[in-house]
């Protein structure tokens, strides 16, 4: 089984649910240079984080390069469940994705 580099954490308290995401990716702006050798590093960073629970789309954002490496993410909703399925997923611009599932505790 391969490590997601997403890490979530989904509760529910008085009927609003709160979603807590870690993402591992290195955020490359493509403005950095290696010290040794001068050469740009290429750009490397999430485009597009998305959530979603029951067929219903609870978060969807565009990132660029001003995003943080490790970014985290962290919002509530209401209308959620305690067994509900909430699915993380995000694309960067190299079209490398990860996604993962939790259910609402």
């Amino acid at each position: 089984m391969i490590k997601s580099s997403i890490k979530i954490r989904a509760k529910i308290k008085n009927g609003i649910t709160t979603v807590k995401a870690l993402i591992s990716h290195p955020m490359e702006t493509g403005l950095r240079k290696e010290k040794n050798t001068g050469q740009p590093i290429p750009a490397k960073f999430i485009k597009n984080v998305k959530c979603v629970s029951n067929k219903k789309v609870l978060l969807d954002s565009q990132w660029g390069v001003a995003i943080s490496k490790i970014p985290y993410i962290s919002f509530k909703y209401s209308g959620g469940n305690a067994g509900d399925i909430i699915k993380v997923s995000w694309v960067d611009n190299t079209n490398q994705s990860d996604s993962i599932e939790a259910k609402v505790k």
